[in-house]
């Protein structure tokens, strides 16, 4: 078996199970974007005539090649805070990184709440930026027990991100961090951030479009 399936497969498979369990539970009619392409070929029960359930396996064989990246990708494990950049038959880049904390934000006094988790799925770099600026959303005010502030400027964190930044997602980012003491927890508002060496590599060595895989 292909090491890629190791990586990046069997957590897939282990995701989209995830997700048809939620939709199960919350009634929904229809599997994400995400999953709906392979789930009729990677959760079909097997029809008992031999050659039928061949041509069903053979099925789902192709559809898991079909999804093999031909570039090098970006893996990130949530469970283990480690970050890697690899090949079907290599690692080029791996670090230790720090994502979602998994906690939930009440603002008392308007009643919005907010979940801090790093998303899970297959994503892409949608983005790559120098110098990132931080525009603090309210939660990070509310969350300093501090008021909202009225003008755009105050918002705005020159440090907090880094010195590169890779969007993924809406609105999430691989970047940087003043914190790199904390890496390897999981204390983040749901990006993923990365000790700037690391970063700088990985940052160098992807482009716009690059397979990421959160898990």
């Amino acid at each position: 078996m292909r090491r890629w399936i190791l990586y990046v497969i069997i957590p897939l498979v282990v995701l989209i199970g995830a997700m048809v369990i939620t939709v199960l539970i919350k009634g929904r009619n229809a599997l994400p974007d995400v999953s709906a392409v392979i789930a009729d070929s990677l959760l079909t029960n097997l029809p008992a005539d031999v050659k039928r359930a061949e041509k069903e396996f053979e099925k789902a064989q192709n559809a898991l090649l079909k999804l093999e990246p031909a570039v090098p990708y970006i893996v990130i494990n949530t469970h283990s805070n480690k970050l890697c950049l690899r090949t079907e038959d290599s690692i080029l880049v791996e670090g230790t990184c720090s994502t979602g904390s998994g906690e939930e934000l009440i603002d008392s006094a308007t009643g919005r709440h907010w979940i801090f988790n790093t998303p899970r799925g297959v994503f892409k770099v949608n983005s790559k930026v120098k110098e990132p600026w931080w525009r603090k959303p309210d939660w990070a005010f509310i969350e300093e027990d501090e008021d909202i502030p009225k003008t755009e400027a105050e918002r705005l964190d020159p440090e907090m991100l880094g010195e590169y930044a890779l969007g993924f997602g809406k609105g999430y980012f691989i970047h940087g961090t003043i914190y790199e003491r904390l890496l390897g927890i999981s204390v983040t508002h749901g990006c993923v951030r990365l000790g700037s060496e690391d970063l700088k590599v990985i940052y160098d060595k992807v482009k716009i479009g690059t397979p990421v895989y959160i898990f």
